[in-house]
């Protein structure tokens, strides 16, 4: 199955069609809701399911979408993709994204990262208790989410969690921030005091705009900063000291993650280094893990050409459906 990536145009992920004649040529179907987390903030979540009953779904997928994204962009084309290969399909906007409230009304703002980990736990345990209680499930994450996931992964192996998942997708996942796309020295060096003082000062520059160097097809990055929920600013000084300090927390605990995983990668990602997923392999005490780095790729996969995101999504779909029928192989 083609991925849906390749009906959008510049303007719409769905193309010249309404959202709801988009489902229905995909046969999946389509539903939202806003929750209330404990912070008082209404955060948007939706979620996709194959149409056909003549095929019962064969896991669950949870989505993690990255910083300044959403899930009702390229992100949703995704998970589309996902249903119509056999899943429920879930995913929330992380506060200040999408159409989730902000924090203090500052859009794109995270100074603090473990809330996040807990709205995406406490979403994802509900949904999985409440529409498929008995499927294989599985986290699918892009840049920041993979850190997230990661957070995810550790909490619930912790104890903080319901219910454990069955895998993990790391798409671009944000590990380490590459040195070419990191503040300018010193600023990074100073980033803890800017923090401290003037945490919502949007004095961060970064070595290029995040679409620009992240979709490699021109028409892709134009439907990217088409979004009207996308953030364009310069991070804030608490947020870009917050991704930096997340990066540094799961390196340190790569031997812990034991979660069957599967890392795809652009090979030359200026935003999220791929040697911090090469270690991140290297490292994991997993005895299911996989790494594929596409050379030449970008760091938005799904923003490169057809042929290249067919490969990609291909790969992935491959070790999703794998997985899903092994847990669950009466399905």
């Amino acid at each position: 199955m083609v991925h849906p990536i390749a009906e959008a145009n510049e303007t719409s992920p769905f193309g010249s069609l309404t959202p709801d004649e988009f489902y229905s040529r995909h046969s999946v179907t389509h539903s939202s809701e806003y929750i209330t987390n404990s912070r008082g903030l209404k955060l948007f979540t939706q979620w996709w399911a194959p149409l056909s009953s003549d095929h019962p779904p064969i896991g669950v997928i949870c989505v993690v979408h990255g910083y300044t994204g959403e899930s009702s962009w390229s992100v949703q084309l995704t998970a589309v993709h996902f249903a119509k290969h056999g899943f429920i399909v879930a995913a929330i906007d992380h506060q200040g994204h999408g159409y989730s409230d902000a924090l203090d009304g500052l859009v794109a703002h995270i100074p603090d990262i473990n809330p996040v980990v807990d709205d995406c736990i406490a979403f994802f345990d509900a949904f999985r208790a409440q529409h498929a209680p008995s499927l294989p499930s599985f986290l699918y994450a892009e840049s920041l989410g993979g850190a997230i996931s990661l957070l995810i992964a550790l909490r619930q192996r912790d104890g903080g969690g319901e219910r454990k998942f069955d895998g993990l997708v790391l798409n671009g996942a944000m590990c380490g921030i590459s040195a070419k796309f990191k503040p300018p020295w010193p600023l990074e060096h100073l980033l803890g005091i800017a923090a401290t003082i003037l945490p919502t000062w949007r004095v961060v520059p970064t070595r290029g705009s995040i679409p620009d160097v992240s979709f490699k097809v021109e028409w892709k990055r134009k439907l990217a900063i088409a979004s009207p929920k996308r953030y364009m600013g310069r991070p804030r000084a608490a947020t870009a000291y917050e991704l930096m300090r997340i990066c540094r927390e799961v390196q340190g605990r790569f031997e812990e993650i034991d979660i069957p995983f599967l890392i795809v990668h652009g090979g030359d990602d200026v935003v999220c280094d791929p040697a911090c997923v090469e270690e991140l392999y290297r490292r994991a005490s997993s005895k299911d893990k996989t790494l594929k780095i596409y050379p030449g790729m970008w760091h938005q996969l799904v923003g490169e050409p057809d042929e290249n995101v067919e490969l990609v999504f291909g790969d992935i779909v491959e070790w999703l459906r794998t997985r899903a029928l092994r847990a669950n192989p009466g399905s």
